[in-house]
């Protein structure tokens, strides 16, 4: 064994996966959200042909989709402020990072998805039914926190 110190794990290509990370956050999350408000609102569009007391009842879905970009606009942020000149960046912090941003941007993505999908029908099927009003909730609520659950993991990572 030799007395000099260990390479130093900072190469200058480590905040690549850092902004990496920050810009899937808010990529991925921004997608799901695009589509969970598009799908919905193409709901709501066709409902309130028929029923127009009912629009702004049927903004949840839109709402709840809005949500899921605001998660990953928080981890993205966080993550941008967690960038330092490559000397003082180590790959490890670049990986966690990318983790985090992935983590929150694909489970956003996946929840836009599904509130899109849920927003759409539950708003039709509401307009037919009231009383599915409930149950559409519901379904959106177990959407939304697969978002969150994301949330959480890309949080849980950034503070190792």
């Amino acid at each position: 064994m030799s007395d000099q110190p260990l390479p130093e794990e900072s190469p200058v290509y480590a905040p690549f996966f850092g902004v990496m990370g920050a810009a899937s956050a808010i990529i991925f999350s921004a997608l799901g959200a695009a589509y969970g408000t598009a799908k919905s609102g193409t709901g709501i569009a066709a409902m309130s042909v028929m029923r127009p007391e009912l629009i702004m009842k049927s903004i949840i879905p839109v709402v709840m989709a809005g949500i899921i970009a605001i998660y990953g606009l928080v981890v993205a942020v966080l993550i941008a402020g967690g960038l330092y000149p490559p000397a003082q960046y180590s790959l490890y912090k670049g990986f966690v990072h990318l983790g985090a941003g992935l983590a929150v941007g694909f489970s956003g993505l996946a929840a836009g998805f599904a509130i899109g999908i849920v927003g759409d029908a539950g708003v039709r099927g509401t307009a037919q039914q009231p009383r599915l009003f409930v149950g559409m909730i519901l379904i959106l609520i177990f959407a939304e926190v697969l978002g969150l659950y994301g949330l959480i993991v890309a949080i849980y990572l950034y503070t190792k």
